[in-house]
Parts: C-alpha cells; sequence; structure tokens
C-alpha cells in the first residue's frame, strides 16, 4: 500500500494554506478565488490524472498527437457540503490521421484501470465523458 501526504500551512491571514507535498511541490489553496480553492483542486486532479494516462497510452499506440487538452466541469450540491454531484470530462484531442477506436480504448483504459483520482470520484458522483478528434494542420517545410 502507498501512502499519500499533505501538508496545509496556515498563512496567517483569512483562510489561505500552503499544502506542501513530500516532493517539495507547493500549491496555495484560499477561499477567495484568488488562489486555487480546495475543491477546484480536484478538477486539476481528474484533469490531471486522466490527461497522462490517456496521452501516454496513445503514444504507446503509436498516435501523432500535436495537441491535446482534457476539460473537466463538475456541478457541486447548492447546500454544504457543496461536494461534487456529476462530474464531466471531454478530452481534445489534436493531431494526424489519429484513429477514433485508439482515442476511445485509451479513455477506457484511464477510466477503468489507470487514474486513481476518477477511481475515487466515481464512488461519489457519476463521471461521464466524450472526445473530440481534431485534424492538424499539415506540416510545411
Amino acid at each position: 500500500m502507498a501512502v499519500k501526504e499533505a501538508i496545509a500551512e496556515w498563512k496567517g491571514t483569512g483562510r489561505a494554506f500552503d499544502v506542501t507535498v513530500p516532493s517539495g511541490a507547493t500549491l496555495r489553496l484560499d477561499s477567495e478565488g484568488v488562489n486555487f480553492r480546495p475543491l477546484e483542486t480536484v478538477m486539476v486532479a481528474l484533469a490531471g490524472c486522466t490527461g497522462m494516462d490517456v496521452i501516454d497510452i496513445l503514444r504507446k499506440k503509436r498516435q501523432t498527437v500535436t495537441d491535446f487538452e482534457v476539460q473537466a466541469r463538475g456541478e457541486t450540491a447548492d447546500k454544504p457540503p457543496k461536494k461534487y454531484t456529476r462530474i464531466q470530462i471531454k478530452y481534445i484531442v489534436t493531431g494526424h490521421h489519429l484513429d477514433p477506436e485508439a482515442v476511445r480504448r485509451a479513455i477506457e483504459l484511464s477510466e477503468t484501470k489507470y487514474c486513481g483520482v476518477a477511481a475515487t470520484l466515481q464512488a461519489a458522483a457519476p463521471i461521464t465523458t466524450s472526445f473530440e478528434i481534431r485534424e492538424a494542420e499539415p506540416v510545411t517545410t
């Protein structure tokens, strides 16, 4: 079993915290909207986690991806605790002659096998996914 850790230090004013992980990376959280709000970081983690999986799988499938965007959108309850009630993920993959089946399968593998963030969130809120493939401009020399 692996253990993940984060330490949040209050910055002495308002509700701002600097959160540090063992690698030394730090993220500032607050509720004023200047920095990330805690619930926003859940969407950040989801988009990053599944994005890393999908791009790795597409590379292994020898797909020529030139641009890739993951849009994670979560709807929250109106009353506290304002937990996520529904999550949508849209993948926009740009490249040369991309195979739609390879893209679909990469997303499926991320959802069902690799992305721990998605696996954690699926127990709390339904996650729906979609994807769009865009053909990249031809390379001119």
